[in-house]
């Protein structure tokens, strides 16, 4: 029995520049920062936002996060 192949090409993986991720990098980083902030500090005397909205709506992650908050 013979075995016919045929020829598969390889694809060819795309370079992306440095100067095009920079931005973004910064850009991913100064959210995780603001979403750090809302889910360890946002409560008590250090809050931004009147009311404890914020500090309800991500009191779950903060205990998942294992940071106090009563």
């Amino acid at each position: 029995m013979t075995h016919a192949s045929a020829a598969v090409d390889q694809p060819i993986p795309v370079q992306i520049p440095l100067r095009e991720i920079i931005p973004w990098a910064v850009f991913v980083g100064i959210l995780a920062f603001v979403v750090l902030y809302f889910v360890s500090t946002e409560e008590g005397a250090t809050a931004l936002f009147s009311g404890g909205y914020v500090h309800e709506f991500v009191h779950d992650g903060r205990h998942l996060l294992a940071f106090p908050c009563h």
